[in-house]
């Protein structure tokens, strides 16, 4: 249990303690250093709905700026996952048009898997082609070390009732199963992705679930992504959403930008 009487994931800290035991004012993020980042990620469980919001979009904007990893993404990472379970995570975060719907919860493990993505085989290959491998910056050595933390915590919200949720969890899992120690999970992970994000009404759930099995190795026949690669199907999203899925960059896609190390 946390101190705050909630669940806690398995082998994860507890999130108040991470918050009170990390020096952030020694960490960077985007702008600066995260001295501010202890209340800020606190606010992601508020009561009020515009506060917890701006947590949100301060979990996207500042702390993964533009999908790039930073000192401080690492323990923000472990105290996300660390409140998972917490039940005030099911509460509803202010969408913008576009958005993939779902509540608090489903938004965090999002984030993760933008995170995961920016560690995965794909992201290395690239930055080995730019010269700039990923063993040689400790944000991203750090989110490496903390893939199986972030993939349990995220392998227990596919069991979540609501299937939004359920979806971003296994979003959040396929990039985290490049770590070596996780790829036995792969094929126990096989039926879920067909049956939840290959039957998807999202299109770019249903695309994930075919580019995941395919790079498994595995069966993607019978499943049906955008029929029409050149239009992007507004009708697919909620009227109202947060920051539009993926926020991080797809397998294929790599850095937005240059990364900076």
């Amino acid at each position: 249990m946390t101190s705050d009487g909630t669940p806690a994931s398995a082998g994860l800290p507890d999130g108040q303690v991470l918050l009170a035991g990390t020096d952030w004012a020694a960490l960077r993020h985007a702008y600066g250093f995260a001295t501010e980042a202890p209340g800020m990620l606190a606010a992601l469980c508020d009561a009020d709905l515009s506060t917890r919001t701006k947590a949100l979009d301060y979990l996207h904007g500042t702390l993964h700026h533009q999908n790039t990893l930073y000192e401080a993404t690492v323990p923000a990472a472990l105290y996300v996952a660390a409140i998972l379970p917490d039940p005030r995570t099911t509460r509803a975060v202010i969408k913008e048009r576009r958005s993939f719907p779902g509540c608090m919860r489903a938004e965090l493990l999002a984030w993760i898997a933008s995170v995961a993505s920016e560690v995965t085989n794909e992201a290395e290959t690239l930055c080995q082609r730019l010269g700039l491998p990923l063993d040689g910056y400790p944000p991203a050595v750090g989110i490496r070390m903390i893939r199986p933390l972030l993939f349990s915590a995220s392998l227990s919200c596919t069991e979540d009732t609501d299937r939004h949720v359920r979806e971003a969890a296994l979003t959040a899992c396929i990039p985290l199963l490049d770590d070596s120690q996780l790829l036995h999970h792969r094929r126990a992970l096989v039926p879920l992705v067909r049956e939840v994000l290959g039957t998807s009404p999202l299109w770019q759930h249903r695309e994930r679930a075919i580019d995941a099995l395919d790079a498994w190795g595995e069966d993607s026949s019978g499943l049906e992504g955008q029929r029409n690669p050149f239009l992007f199907c507004d009708s697919d999203l909620s009227v109202e959403g947060s920051p539009a899925w993926p926020v991080g960059p797809s397998s294929a896609e790599g850095y937005s930008e240059e990364p900076p190390f």
